[in-house]
């Protein structure tokens, strides 16, 4: 990744996370259908293994890593391997409904529960300016796997969230073992 490239997202994130925890604390029933309902997330994931491979064979996507760690963790790695910082939009986080409404009633801000929830499966992806086409090729490519635009990559080495009018750093990422 090198400063100035936008920072892309595949599916939803934080469904898998809420799936979990709406399964441990017996409470899944009430968390709405669909492909991204967050039990049928965790339980039954969706690797986008046909996604990476056309950001790679086109050489669309300047950084790239898979996020069964959580969101945070993905940021992280990105960030360390390639020597530059990520800003993310809070807003622009895509999170399902369903693992939106789990979060809230547990009493958990679901932007900060999607950035540490972890077993997503989905890709997290830089893309140059001059590789916007192959990009927009690639789209045209993977149907309707959704993806979006969460942020910026900058010079700084930080990874920070612009979120809720404020910017802080991006939380901790999942961790087995913890």
């Amino acid at each position: 990744a090198r400063p100035g490239d936008e920072v892309w997202v595949s599916g939803w994130i934080g469904s898998a996370a809420a799936g979990l925890g709406a399964l441990a604390h017996g409470d899944a029933a009430g968390i709405g259908p669909g492909p991204e309902h967050p039990v049928a997330a965790y339980l039954t994931p969706e690797p986008r293994v046909r996604l990476g491979q056309l950001l790679g064979r086109n050489r669309a996507a300047t950084a790239c890593i898979d996020l069964s760690d959580g969101l945070a963790d993905g940021l992280r790695q990105l960030v360390a391997a390639s020597g530059v910082g990520m800003v993310v939009t809070g807003e622009t986080l895509p999170i399902a409904p369903g693992a939106r409404q789990w979060f809230t009633a547990q009493h958990a801000d679901p932007v900060r529960a999607a950035l540490r929830g972890g077993d997503d499966y989905e890709l997290l992806f830089t893309v140059a300016r001059r590789r916007q086409s192959r990009f927009v090729s690639v789209r045209r490519l993977i149907g309707d796997v959704p993806v979006t635009r969460i942020g910026r990559v900058t010079d700084d080495g930080e990874v920070r969230l612009e979120y809720a009018g404020g910017v802080e750093p991006v939380c901790d990422g999942y961790e087995h073992f913890r």
